[in-house]
């Protein structure tokens, strides 16, 4: 007879699995494809501990339905899957056999979303169960927002949630443009219903932290797999279907491997979008973003400059040439990108615009802005 969950805690055996699948994700860092430079290995495992953390603040201190929380997600020292340094990110796990409220006032912060999320990497199934936008929303009389989470169909504020797939990630999601003078808002969840606080189940941690392992080890595997293949089209950003890593349905993602020589600048223009919002950033092998604390990795349609025709072109080079629109590398030769366009009106022609080219960083064309 197998030894049962509650055994398994009780003897330590569940945390030599726990350990032995964060031996095996290591592997993943030491791929053939992954570059062996110091840099790119420390940052590789730095990354690893960078997603446990993500991964156990997730599925095991804030894992209980009956008890939702709001954890703080990617941020500048937690990244994950070109994780966008304008936005401000809030996870709560949820399940479908219980029915939740989330209350509070919204910011002013321009873009706010909520959607509920079950399956995830790696599994058979998975999705986006419903979410709600901040133009959709219906405010209270005092300016207050009351959204209700929950398989049964309510009025007003409602974000429905999958009966058949019980556990849920609760994402919300807010889009700075100007980080230095915008607010996001201040928000609480609670479930509905009776019911006391659990205390910690040894059977239900047992799942916990071993899910916290496989969290990391499908992210890691997902997101090494998109740089290896990133790297058959270098110094290009395409089209990349997100639907099964979880990504905002709103939006539309070209993603990308980049390679720069020193004396090499990426080039990328593309005409002033029909969309809500847009952004372009740089991201290191791993899909993280570079450290935006110091350093200018990103710009947006609120922070980069048009050319005299009403054209957006951006500039990634190491050293600055003259571009207001330069976007710095941060010591990197190479890396990943992502370019991402928020509701846009015309997805195809959004696409097709993007022109993407290489040239030396002495040849790039002077801002006629």
């Amino acid at each position: 007879m197998s030894e049962s969950k509650v055994d398994r805690t009780v003897s330590g055996e569940l945390w030599r699995d726990f350990c032995h699948t964060l031996e095996e994700i290591g592997e993943t860092i030491l791929r053939p494809e992954t570059s062996p430079a110091p840099l790119d290995r420390a940052e590789g495992f730095r990354y690893l501990t960078r997603v446990l953390r993500m991964a156990l603040e997730m599925q095991v201190e804030a894992s209980e339905p009956l008890t939702p929380r709001f954890q703080l997600g990617c941020r500048p020292d937690i990244k994950l899957g070109c994780d966008n340094p304008d936005s401000y990110y809030l996870t709560s796990t949820l399940d479908s056999q219980h029915e939740y409220r989330v209350r509070g006032r919204l910011g002013t912060i321009p873009y706010f979303s909520i959607g509920a999320y079950f399956g995830g990497v790696g599994q058979p199934r998975s999705g986006c169960s419903g979410s709600i936008e901040r133009d959709q929303l219906k405010l209270e009389a005092d300016g207050s927002v009351d959204i209700v989470l929950s398989a049964r169909e309510y009025p007003g504020n409602w974000v429905p949630l999958d009966a058949e797939a019980g556990q849920h990630m609760l994402i919300v999601r807010q889009t700075y443009l100007h980080k230095d003078r915008e607010t996001v808002a201040d928000l609480s969840i609670e479930r509905l219903g009776e019911g006391a606080a659990p205390p910690l189940d040894a059977e239900a941690f047992h799942d916990r932290l071993l899910g916290a392992a496989h969290y990391v080890k499908n992210n890691v595997d997902l997101f090494a797999d998109w740089a290896r293949d990133f790297q058959r089209y270098p110094n290009e950003a395409r089209e990349l279907d997100v639907s099964g890593a979880q990504g905002d349905p709103n939006l539309l993602y070209l993603q990308g491997y980049w390679n720069l020589a020193p004396n090499e600048a990426l080039v990328i223009d593309f005409p002033t979008p029909d969309c809500d919002y847009w952004n372009f950033q740089l991201n290191n092998y791993w899909l993280e973003s570079l450290d935006y604390r110091d350093h200018r990795i990103e710009l947006n349609n609120g922070s980069a400059r048009l050319e005299a025709d009403g054209k957006v072109r951006l500039v990634i080079a190491h050293r600055d040439p003259g571009h207001p629109n330069w976007i710095e590398t941060a010591h990197h030769p190479h890396g990943t990108m992502g370019l991402r366009f928020v509701k846009a009106k015309d997805k195809k022609a959004a696409v097709q615009s993007v022109v993407q080219r290489v040239l030396d960083v002495d040849e790039v064309p002077a801002f006629s802005g």
